[in-house]
């Protein structure tokens, strides 16, 4: 399985040899199966063989789409259908929490075409001064905004003590190889001001108890944590995510990492090392982008 290694952490070519050794995958979405314009064909490849030989594949994307709108772009971009059982996305504990908390005035922040996450739901978007609540899928103009083009909208809230639900953890998300903010840097500088933010994703527990309970539901029996696989291209989601969760991690190093541990297309196991003593846990092991 091993080619060669940055420390203690393998660098592996394919993933066959160590999915083998788990009965459920927790697989990420955007940097692994596809970069948001079009799909990795060996990823879905490598996925469905695990399928194949009877393993189960949840996606954990925290996408703030629900879980069937996701399907839908999977579809389209071209994500073989039978790579993956089933999903759970940051829009589907979004709307879950916003029921829950019984919200219905909110201020929504994010593009227009992310309130399709609300279809269904007793909610209307509202001005800032008439909400009960932020909802935050992402900044408004993703090329032009960053999270700190929200400070003075976050001050206001901050004053009048708004609960904020994080629609999509991540900072940051690859389109078609760029790299454009998301949600969390926005949750992340109003959690850093004092205010009350709820993840609704990944790296927290939540995300991870809903995907255990889709892959029990698909099994018909429950599954060991020392069965389950996360896999992810993020050490503050994905890795930190499972490492909390207690679950093994591989990390795919194509994904918002390259241009950290990467050089030509290869994995370099200085530049790796470095990265990874940045964060307290370490993946089982490491992939320039999944395979079979």
């Amino acid at each position: 399985m091993t080619s060669l290694s940055a420390e203690t952490v393998p660098i592996i070519d394919g993933a066959a040899e160590l999915l083998a050794t788990y009965d459920v995958v927790f697989c990420d979405v955007w940097g692994v199966l596809h970069n948001g314009v079009e799909a990795y064909p060996d990823a879905g490849m490598a996925l469905a063989r695990f399928r194949a030989r009877g393993g189960t594949v949840i996606l954990v994307s925290n996408s703030p789409a629900s879980s069937s709108s996701l399907a839908r772009l999977l579809d389209r971009i071209g994500v073989r259908r039978h790579a993956w059982d089933a999903a759970i996305t940051s829009g589907d504990l979004t709307r879950s929490h916003i029921t829950q908390r019984g919200y219905r005035l909110i201020h929504h922040i994010g593009p227009e075409r992310d309130q399709r996450v609300f279809a269904g739901l007793d909610v209307s978007p509202v001005a800032l001064e008439r909400a009960a609540a932020i909802v935050c899928t992402g900044v408004v103009d993703d090329r032009r905004e960053a999270g700190e083009s929200y400070r003075p909208l976050l001050s206001k809230a901050l004053l009048r003590r708004m609960p904020f639900v994080c629609g999509n953890p991540d900072l940051v998300v690859d389109v078609g190889g760029e790299l454009l903010p998301c949600a969390g840097s926005v949750a992340t500088i109003y959690e850093a001001m004092g205010g009350d933010v709820y993840w609704a994703g990944k790296p927290h527990q939540p995300a991870y108890e809903a995907a255990r309970q889709l892959a029990e539901q698909i099994r018909g029996r429950p599954v060991d944590k020392d069965r389950i696989l996360a896999i992810g291209d993020a050490l503050r989601t994905d890795l930190a995510g499972a490492a909390d969760y207690g679950i093994d991690c591989l990390l795919v190093a194509h994904g918002i990492h390259r241009d950290e541990v990467m050089r030509a297309g290869r994995i370099d196991p200085v530049r790796l090392e470095k990265l990874l003593r940045t964060s307290p846990h370490r993946p089982i092991a490491v992939i320039p982008a999944l395979a079979h």
